[in-house]
Protein backbone atom coordinates (compact mmCIF):
# COMPACT_ATOMS: atom_id res chain seq x y z
CA UNK A 1 0.00 0.00 0.00
CA UNK A 2 1.41 3.35 -0.47
CA UNK A 3 1.94 5.63 2.08
CA UNK A 4 2.18 9.62 2.65
CA UNK A 5 2.84 11.28 6.01
CA UNK A 6 0.40 13.52 6.98
CA UNK A 7 2.08 16.55 9.45
CA UNK A 8 -0.34 18.55 11.47
CA UNK A 9 1.10 21.75 13.07
CA UNK A 10 -0.72 24.39 15.48
CA UNK A 11 -1.74 27.37 12.59
CA UNK A 12 -4.83 27.62 11.94
CA UNK A 13 -6.53 26.13 9.11
CA UNK A 14 -7.12 22.53 10.97
CA UNK A 15 -10.30 21.49 8.94
CA UNK A 16 -7.53 20.77 6.22
CA UNK A 17 -5.78 17.89 8.01
CA UNK A 18 -9.04 16.27 8.54
CA UNK A 19 -10.10 16.77 4.47
CA UNK A 20 -6.65 15.72 3.13
CA UNK A 21 -6.57 12.88 5.63
CA UNK A 22 -9.99 11.96 4.04
CA UNK A 23 -9.16 12.40 0.58
CA UNK A 24 -6.24 9.76 1.25
CA UNK A 25 -8.15 7.14 3.18
CA UNK A 26 -10.72 7.80 -0.15
CA UNK A 27 -7.77 6.94 -2.58
CA UNK A 28 -6.71 3.67 -0.43
CA UNK A 29 -3.23 5.79 0.39
CA UNK A 30 -2.36 4.72 3.90
CA UNK A 31 -1.93 7.88 6.57
CA UNK A 32 0.89 7.98 8.77
CA UNK A 33 0.20 10.90 10.71
CA UNK A 34 2.19 13.19 12.80
CA UNK A 35 0.07 15.53 15.09
CA UNK A 36 2.34 18.78 17.17
CA UNK A 37 0.58 19.70 20.52
CA UNK A 38 -0.25 23.28 19.08
CA UNK A 39 -2.26 21.12 16.24
CA UNK A 40 -3.99 19.26 18.92
CA UNK A 41 -5.34 22.39 20.77
CA UNK A 42 -6.39 23.96 17.28
CA UNK A 43 -8.14 20.77 16.07
CA UNK A 44 -10.02 21.14 19.58
CA UNK A 45 -10.65 25.44 19.32
CA UNK A 46 -11.69 24.80 15.44
CA UNK A 47 -13.06 21.67 14.74
CA UNK A 48 -14.03 20.59 17.79
CA UNK A 49 -13.72 18.23 20.62
CA UNK A 50 -13.88 15.08 18.53
CA UNK A 51 -11.79 16.19 15.43
CA UNK A 52 -8.34 14.66 16.78
CA UNK A 53 -10.12 11.36 17.58
CA UNK A 54 -11.64 12.15 13.93
CA UNK A 55 -8.28 12.42 12.49
CA UNK A 56 -6.48 9.61 14.37
CA UNK A 57 -9.26 7.15 13.38
CA UNK A 58 -8.55 7.78 10.12
CA UNK A 59 -4.56 7.49 10.29
CA UNK A 60 -2.75 3.91 9.77
CA UNK A 61 -0.47 5.33 12.53
CA UNK A 62 -0.18 7.98 14.43
CA UNK A 63 3.20 8.97 15.98
CA UNK A 64 4.05 10.65 18.67
CA UNK A 65 5.57 14.31 17.61
CA UNK A 66 8.57 13.74 20.30
CA UNK A 67 9.64 9.94 18.89
CA UNK A 68 12.86 11.52 16.64
CA UNK A 69 13.15 7.67 16.11
CA UNK A 70 9.85 6.65 14.47
CA UNK A 71 10.44 4.63 10.92
CA UNK A 72 9.35 7.61 9.44
CA UNK A 73 12.21 9.77 10.65
CA UNK A 74 14.52 7.30 8.10
CA UNK A 75 14.74 7.56 4.57
CA UNK A 76 14.05 4.14 4.12
CA UNK A 77 11.06 4.22 5.05
CA UNK A 78 8.33 3.61 2.39
CA UNK A 79 6.57 6.57 1.99
CA UNK A 80 5.41 8.77 -1.26
CA UNK A 81 5.82 11.74 0.34
CA UNK A 82 4.24 14.12 3.14
CA UNK A 83 2.11 17.56 3.63
CA UNK A 84 2.39 19.45 6.52
CA UNK A 85 -1.47 20.81 6.79
CA UNK A 86 -1.89 23.42 8.27
CA UNK A 87 1.65 24.21 8.08
CA UNK A 88 3.15 27.11 10.78
CA UNK A 89 5.06 29.51 10.18
CA UNK A 90 7.19 27.79 13.56
CA UNK A 91 7.28 24.62 11.53
CA UNK A 92 8.20 26.09 7.68
CA UNK A 93 11.08 27.82 9.41
CA UNK A 94 12.28 24.51 11.05
CA UNK A 95 12.12 22.53 7.54
CA UNK A 96 13.69 25.76 5.71
CA UNK A 97 16.88 25.59 7.89
CA UNK A 98 17.24 21.70 8.62
CA UNK A 99 16.25 21.85 12.42
CA UNK A 100 14.84 18.34 12.91
CA UNK A 101 13.73 18.98 16.56
CA UNK A 102 10.80 16.94 16.36
CA UNK A 103 9.16 14.20 13.77
CA UNK A 104 7.03 16.59 11.68
CA UNK A 105 10.20 19.05 10.88
CA UNK A 106 12.43 15.76 10.54
CA UNK A 107 9.90 13.77 8.42
CA UNK A 108 10.26 16.93 6.43
CA UNK A 109 13.72 16.93 6.00
CA UNK A 110 13.85 13.25 4.83
CA UNK A 111 11.53 14.02 2.14
CA UNK A 112 13.82 16.60 1.32
CA UNK A 113 17.02 14.62 1.53
CA UNK A 114 15.13 11.71 -0.45
CA UNK A 115 13.83 14.14 -3.07
CA UNK A 116 10.03 13.09 -2.13
CA UNK A 117 7.40 15.41 -2.89
CA UNK A 118 6.98 17.78 0.42
CA UNK A 119 3.74 20.17 0.13
CA UNK A 120 3.62 22.63 2.79
CA UNK A 121 0.14 24.41 3.05
CA UNK A 122 1.65 27.54 4.88
CA UNK A 123 -0.54 29.60 6.55
CA UNK A 124 -0.30 33.49 7.99
CA UNK A 125 -1.31 36.31 6.85
CA UNK A 126 0.21 38.99 6.31
CA UNK A 127 3.59 37.79 5.72
CA UNK A 128 6.65 38.61 6.94
CA UNK A 129 10.25 39.40 5.11
CA UNK A 130 11.25 36.12 7.73
CA UNK A 131 8.52 34.19 6.31
CA UNK A 132 8.87 34.87 2.71
CA UNK A 133 12.59 33.83 2.95
CA UNK A 134 11.67 30.93 5.00
CA UNK A 135 9.68 30.17 1.83
CA UNK A 136 12.22 30.55 -0.65
CA UNK A 137 14.38 28.27 1.44
CA UNK A 138 12.05 25.67 1.53
CA UNK A 139 11.18 25.76 -2.34
CA UNK A 140 14.93 26.16 -3.02
CA UNK A 141 15.13 22.72 -1.62
CA UNK A 142 12.12 21.42 -3.41
CA UNK A 143 9.25 21.71 -1.29
CA UNK A 144 6.09 22.91 -2.34
CA UNK A 145 4.57 26.11 -0.72
CA UNK A 146 1.01 25.77 -1.43
CA UNK A 147 -0.52 28.52 0.43
CA UNK A 148 -4.64 27.31 1.22
CA UNK A 149 -6.16 30.45 -1.09
CA UNK A 150 -9.52 29.66 -2.33
CA UNK A 151 -10.66 28.90 -5.88
CA UNK A 152 -12.67 31.27 -6.11
CA UNK A 153 -13.16 30.80 -9.81
CA UNK A 154 -14.48 27.15 -9.22
CA UNK A 155 -17.96 29.01 -7.41
CA UNK A 156 -17.69 26.85 -3.74
CA UNK A 157 -20.70 27.28 -1.79
CA UNK A 158 -19.69 26.40 1.47
CA UNK A 159 -16.49 26.44 3.79
CA UNK A 160 -16.59 22.98 3.63
CA UNK A 161 -15.95 23.27 -0.37
CA UNK A 162 -13.28 25.82 -0.23
CA UNK A 163 -11.34 23.27 2.30
CA UNK A 164 -11.97 20.27 0.51
CA UNK A 165 -10.65 21.94 -2.79
CA UNK A 166 -7.61 22.85 -1.10
CA UNK A 167 -7.08 19.51 0.16
CA UNK A 168 -7.37 18.28 -3.22
CA UNK A 169 -4.89 19.86 -4.50
CA UNK A 170 -2.34 19.11 -1.64
CA UNK A 171 -2.75 15.65 -2.46
CA UNK A 172 -2.99 16.05 -6.36
CA UNK A 173 0.82 17.73 -5.75
CA UNK A 174 2.24 14.37 -4.78
CA UNK A 175 1.26 12.88 -8.33
CA UNK A 176 0.71 9.35 -6.71
CA UNK A 177 -3.16 8.72 -7.81
CA UNK A 178 -5.60 10.35 -10.89
CA UNK A 179 -6.29 13.79 -9.89
CA UNK A 180 -9.05 14.62 -7.40
CA UNK A 181 -9.36 18.41 -7.70
CA UNK A 182 -11.87 20.16 -9.42
CA UNK A 183 -10.04 21.52 -12.60
CA UNK A 184 -10.88 24.77 -14.39
CA UNK A 185 -13.21 23.85 -17.38
CA UNK A 186 -12.83 27.11 -19.14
Amino acid sequence: MTCVILGVSGASGAALALSVARHLVDLSIGVELVVSPAAERTLHAECGETALRSLTDLADHVHAPSDIGARIASGSAPVAGMIVAPCSMRSLAAIAYGLDDNLLTRSASVQLKERRPLVLLTREAPLTLAHLSNMTAATEMGAIILPPVPAFYLNPTSLADVVDQIAARAVDLLHIAPPICRAWTG
